[in-house]
């Protein structure tokens, strides 16, 4: 035993294990470690003005920090604003109003063309462009509804479906004519509208919308179209009643031509027992159709359901008379790449 010690003592040195350095990560996790073990819940950190959480190379901690900044900014945001619900109740009737918002809407860039309801000159045109007739009360609607040539199922439905939203419309099937075709039939059978349902890989993606006998025609580019067995908590099949027309947004030159050319779609005089109405909403350039049946459930309560079908419009181009498109006149076409250089421009 003395001899064996003797050799480990005086010759080769005896192999140690060297104790493993330690990850500052694992040192101040153990340090928050027992705090919590102390009984005293951990802290937020506070981190000094200049720290940037992108200088931590270690990628665990990275991510514990930035949560802990996160929650550190939804704790500061949250006692600010009951503070200020608290100033609010203190100060009463005497409380500054609330602060609007910013938004893209009401950050919009000032247009020129907004009309103004008061304005003779725009008066005038109401009374003079092709949807006086209509507004005037001397020609009723009447509505043709087609499909682009070949149509495929979904396409054939929406035509189905949005004449049972709009009174005294017809659908008919192209069987390959052309549209320049259809337009003097349409004139000579009293149409008054003719709506064109366009469609690429069996899925409806545009829309035209030509006004008989003189015009105008809007080209539209249709999406995230739902029919009505696509929509969840729809309501029974609408009725036989004239609906209600809501336009919203329309306020230029141009949107009040669009908003026009909707409106000219429904007879005039809505049947209120139905409660049912169709409604045209403008929000930054897109229309969205939506079609519903209300109900008053009190005096301040109103309850509304979906009926379908849905879907989305943009404006592609504005044409002057009827549909042509090799020699037609073009009021407005959308040029993206001139046209959209700000998110808050809108033309409609």
């Amino acid at each position: 035993m003395a001899k064996a010690g003797g050799k480990s003592g005086g010759g080769k040195k005896g192999l140690r294990r060297k104790a493993p350095a330690e990850d500052p990560q694992e040192t101040e996790l153990s340090g928050d470690g027992a705090a919590a073990s102390g009984g005293a819940a951990p802290q937020a950190a506070a981190f000094p003005p200049g720290f940037s959480i992108s200088e931590i190379k270690n990628k665990q901690r990275r991510h514990l920090m930035f949560t802990r900044w996160k929650q550190q900014q939804r704790k500061e945001k949250l006692a600010a604003k009951k503070k200020l619900k608290k100033e609010r109740e203190v100060l009463g009737d005497k409380a500054p109003p609330k602060p609007v918002p910013k938004t893209i809407d009401n950050q919009r860039v000032y247009d020129e063309t907004i009309v103004d309801p008061n304005d003779e000159e725009v008066a005038y045109d109401e009374a003079t462009d092709e949807f006086a007739s209509y507004f005037n009360r001397q020609t009723s609607p009447k509505i043709l509804i087609t499909t682009s040539d070949r149509p495929h199922g979904r396409t054939v439905r929406l035509g189905e479906q949005l004449s049972t939203v709009i009174p005294n419309s017809h659908v008919y099937y192209r069987r390959g004519l052309a549209l320049k075709k259809i337009i003097p039939q349409c004139i000579s059978r009293e149409f008054t509208d003719l709506i064109v349902i366009n469609e690429d890989r069996k899925t409806p993606n545009g829309l035209i919308l030509s006004h008989l006998p003189h015009g105008p025609t809007a080209h539209f580019k249709m999406s995230s179209v739902r029919l009505r067995k696509e929509i969840k908590r729809r309501g029974k099949d609408p009725t036989e009643h004239v609906p209600e027309v809501i336009l919203n947004n329309f306020t230029t030159r141009l949107g009040h031509s669009i908003g026009r050319m909707f409106a000219s779609l429904f007879p005039h005089d809505p049947q209120f027992t139905g409660r049912q109405v169709a409604t045209f909403h403008n929000q930054r350039d897109y229309i969205f159709f939506r079609f519903h049946r209300y109900i008053f459930k009190s005096e301040k309560k109103v309850g509304i359901q979906e009926l379908g079908p849905r879907f989305t419009l943009k404006l592609r181009s504005l044409q002057k008379g009827t549909f042509d498109s090799k020699y037609g006149e073009y009021e407005w076409v959308h040029k993206p790449r001139e046209m959209d250089t700000s998110r808050r421009k809108f033309h409609l």
